[in-house]
């Protein structure tokens, strides 16, 4: 367990000048490989929460590639952001792992993991 996160961290690592693609191509082939090494293991809760951490990660990576709170405001409004939770998120733009699993988990939900191809475990 440690060992996959270590790697999913190295993987999503918010530095590293790479599009969100890149980084999600590269985490699919790994989390495919660990959920199909693993898949008999019966652990539906541990499948489940490295699922919501790993969408946390690429949520945090994806405000942060956002970079201003004008850009920010304008990308929630347009995948469907309320404006008052747009405005939230991009008046602290800065603070990534906390807007990632506060309101930006609605807006930037399972449908839109899916959409960019981020795998599931559960």
């Amino acid at each position: 367990m440690a060992t996959f996160k270590q790697r999913v961290r190295e993987l999503t690592r918010r530095s590293c000048g790479r599009s969100l693609n890149e980084v999600v191509k590269q985490l699919r082939v790994y989390v495919l490989g660990w959920k199909a090494y693993f898949r008999l293991a019966d652990t539906p809760g541990v499948w489940s929460d490295l699922d919501q951490w790993i969408r946390h990660r690429v949520r945090a990576i994806q405000l942060k590639q956002w970079a201003r709170g004008t850009t920010t405001y304008r990308e929630l409004r347009q995948r469907g952001a309320s404006s008052d939770v747009a405005a939230q998120v991009a008046a602290h733009t800065r603070r990534w792992w906390r807007n990632s699993g506060m309101l930006l988990h609605r807006v930037l939900n399972l449908r839109w993991a899916d959409e960019l191809g981020i795998p599931r475990l559960c």
